[in-house]
């Protein structure tokens, strides 16, 4: 007999939903996935891939607090890269492409091995709310199941609108429905929404492809993983490939932007800024003869490929004319058009940093219900929201994650304190704090958390005390030990870098930029270390980051020192904000809008100036 009563109920299959799903049920509670279609539940909807800029950090830190994403991306990848090595270890970023279909099959996999987890295929139409509470759902067969939470992840389901040039349909997604009724429940309760809109590119057939005609844009050499677990690797990778466009085809793009729905009004909803159409891009880059086109396998087994790049919801036979004037995709054949997406979000300044709502109790949204864009804030988040559904019910204290602890806890402030009104993505930018967050210590920072909160399985906690352990042993050398110029001028000289004329500790040495570990690890001072353990990359990465940018890292937490006196004070929840008249007014309205929960949260709400802190600072005696 299927049950009727739940602790959690998660409404939505994707990302979010998922990570959702399985901190929830992996904290001991009784949790319900919701999903109109079982076959999508982890599907990729728009491209075939993993990380990226900023992403990549997300990913590692969802791993390092017990979360999913990471192992089953290293389970499902096609190809690794690291981008921005060019830079700072701050900047670097894993990205990999998956395989669309194992990676859904995987997490559906994984959510059928965790025993809390029930599933049941509907569609949520009405939410049971009693004062100010929430206590069930309502779906379209007509059942009601009671919850003590409901964590909503709908994705871009809610009310979706579809549009292919002046063909417009009710979706979800290409070939699903668009769910109906949870947003009028919402409103009917009192939140305020909002559109927004997002694009996808066609899908062509990689036989029609001249793949001879594209530059290869293969992996990394020496791939790494997602996972800290480091359970799977990649051989044999799969190379993705690059092209342009070029007049000839923005001249075809042209000739449909009278049917666009992004020049005729139909859209109402703000596209993501930094993902733009490839309408927008020959509209706001006028000066540029061409865009370059990333040629994405779909996965091993199948030879459809996404065309990255070249996003549009131009008519479909607009997008097959101008496909065919890129070099290489002269014979090209569709399998199906991009289209652009519209659908409900609620500005997310109506949530705590839980996920949880002001307006409802024990009701938490995730994902691009919040205004955010992409699968790995969407996951985020929906472990964020699962983790706290679970607290809230055990009436333990709150979960959150500062800015200094990780990219999660930036993402999740910025969108509670400064609200979104366009798809949000994370940036490295957007980390003040980002030396410290980088995606080599994301296990560092947060493992010892998932411990303390029970997500952390004892091999994570296990290879965390080794890596540690590992990285303090090398620390301790690079600090105590010398190397004398017999032993390293000959190599010094190799490469060209000034010689030392004295015994020189080994962490001076290695501070220098040309300097890498692996130019010392020979050093008399080593050998007993490598004749006890094996090397171990990652750890070795990790002491040798930490001895080049000491300096930073030093200058990064007297920072955060200072951020943290701020988070330290207190404002009260019923503290009126009306009653200060030396606060501007703009202030004011702010501050009563957001309600801040400390002096640091308050002093990033966009239109609170620093003489308004000033004045909160001396009304909370400080």
């Amino acid at each position: 007999m299927f049950s009727r009563d739940y602790d959690i109920i998660v409404v939505g299959g994707g990302h979010s939903g998922c990570e959702a799903a399985a901190a929830g049920a992996n904290l001991g509670k009784k949790t319900l996935l919701v999903t109109m279609n079982m076959q999508t539940i982890g599907q990729m909807s728009c491209n075939p891939a993993m990380g990226g800029i900023a992403k990549g950090q997300i990913i590692r830190e969802i791993d390092a607090l017990g979360g999913f994403s990471g192992e089953i991306t290293d389970k499902t990848m096609i190809q690794f890269k690291m981008l921005n090595q060019s830079k700072g270890p701050a900047m670097w970023s894993p990205r990999a492409q998956s395989d669309r279909m194992e990676f859904a099959k995987e997490w559906r996999l994984k959510l059928e091995s965790i025993e809390n987890v029930d599933f049941w295929q509907d569609m949520v139409i009405d939410l049971v709310i009693k004062n100010q509470k929430i206590t069930a759902i309502k779906t379209a067969l007509g059942m009601t199941i009671k919850a003590k939470c409901v964590i909503l992840t709908n994705g871009t389901f809610l009310n979706g609108k579809i549009h292919v040039g002046q063909k417009k349909f009710k979706g979800g997604r290409s070939g699903e429905s668009a769910s109906y009724g949870i947003s009028e429940a919402l409103k009917k309760a009192g939140f305020k929404t909002g559109r927004m809109k997002t694009g996808t590119p066609p899908r062509v057939d990689g036989r029609s492809i001249n793949f001879n005609l594209l530059e290869k844009d293969s992996g990394d050499t020496k791939p790494k993983n997602f996972s800290f677990l480091n359970e799977y690797k990649i051989t044999n990778q799969i190379p993705c490939h690059i092209s342009y466009t070029n007049k000839e085809v923005h001249k075809i793009l042209q000739q449909g932007f009278e049917k666009s729905p992004l020049f005729d009004g139909s859209i109402e909803g703000l596209g993501p800024r930094y993902c733009p159409s490839i309408e927008d891009k020959i509209t706001r880059f006028k000066d540029k003869d061409r865009h370059q086109i990333f040629i994405e396998p779909e996965g091993r087994e199948t030879c459809e490929i996404y065309v990255n790049g070249f996003s549009t919801s131009l008519p479909e036979n607009i997008q097959n004319d101008a496909l065919k004037k890129i070099p290489g995709f002269e014979n090209v054949k569709l399998f199906r058009p991009g289209y652009a997406i519209e659908y409900d979000y609620f500005p997310p300044v109506q949530l705590y940093h839980t996920l949880e709502t002001k307006l409802i109790s024990n009701l938490f949204f995730a994902g691009q219900i919040n205004g955010t864009t992409g699968y790995e804030e969407a996951a985020c988040q929906g472990l964020v929201a699962g983790i706290n559904a679970a607290f809230k019910i055990d009436k333990k204290d709150a979960f959150i994650l500062k800015r200094n602890e990780a990219y999660i806890g930036v993402l999740i402030d910025d969108l509670v304190t400064k609200g979104t009104d366009e798809p949000y993505r994370m940036f490295t930018s957007r980390a003040e704090y980002r030396i410290l967050l980088r995606q080599d210590n994301a296990d560092i920072r947060l493992t010892p958390i998932a411990k303390k909160i029970g997500l952390a399985s004892q091999k994570r906690i296990d290879r965390l005390d080794y890596k540690t352990n590992y990285i303090k042993e090398i620390l301790n050398t690079l600090s105590s030990k010398n190397i004398g110029p017999d032993e390293i001028n000959p190599y010094l000289e190799s490469l060209g870098e000034s010689t030392i004329s004295r015994n020189t500790r080994l962490a001076k040495l290695l501070s220098r930029p040309n300097i890498k570990f692996k130019d010392i690890k020979n050093a008399d001072a080593f050998k007993l270390f490598f004749q006890k353990n094996k090397i171990d990359l990652e750890a070795i990465e990790e002491a040798e980051i930490l001895i080049k940018y000491s300096g930073y890292i030093e200058k990064e937490k007297e920072n955060v020192e200072k951020f943290n006196r701020l988070e330290s004070i207190k404002i009260p929840p019923d503290f009126n904000f009306e009653k200060i008249k030396s606060i501007s007014s703009e202030g004011r309205e702010k501050l009563k809008k957001i309600k801040p929960k400390t002096i640091g949260q308050a002093s990033r709400i966009s239109g609170v100036s620093p003489s308004d802190i000033s004045v909160l600072l001396v009304y909370m005696g400080r």
